[in-house]
């Protein structure tokens, strides 16, 4: 069964979304885990059912339990946070699928690289008030300008996972 979403004005709630990352590292031995603790964004549902809106993460936010590799990802070698304090999600359309899959499509903007983005997103838990996407994907860090890889130990995509609780803004 197929669950309409209401159109209209839709806030991201920070405090029941998750975006985290994970990438192989140390030649493919160590996975590290990180998650951003600054989410933010908004969308719009229109009438014909598509959708468009913003996430935006902070950047210096992502936190992989470890201060001292923290450090080294805000740093100019990967995030450049100085420069580049925010990574974003503009969202051109969102269509829905077969069931509760929606196919989204956009630009990832990373230390000020933009690159058109589509992927793939499940509808969980809709009501009247309230919606989840959730999704996973893999990113090529190369393209945004983050090629450092000391001898060899980083490689691959990183997997990007989120859950992205939005509530039915006030009219």
């Amino acid at each position: 069964m197929t669950v309409a979403v209401e159109t209209g004005l839709w806030q991201l709630d920070p405090t029941a979304s998750t975006v985290g990352l994970r990438h192989k590292t140390l030649w493919g031995l160590v996975t590290v885990k990180g998650t951003f603790t600054g989410v933010g964004g908004t969308g719009e549902v229109r009438p014909d059912g598509s959708a468009t809106g913003t996430v935006t993460l902070d950047a210096a936010s992502l936190d992989t339990k470890s201060t001292k590799r923290d450090v080294h990802l805000r740093s100019a070698d990967f995030f450049d946070t100085d420069r580049h304090p925010e990574i974003t999600f503009a969202v051109r359309g969102a269509d829905r699928l077969e069931g509760d899959t929606v196919r989204v499509t956009g630009q990832l903007t990373v230390r000020g690289v933009s690159r058109p983005l589509s992927l793939t997103a499940r509808l969980t838990g809709v009501s009247a008030g309230a919606l989840t996407l959730e999704t996973e994907f893999g990113v090529d860090r190369g393209q945004f300008g983050m090629g450092w890889n000391q001898l060899g130990m980083i490689r691959g995509l990183t997997t990007i996972t989120a859950a992205l609780r939005f509530a039915r803004a006030a009219d």
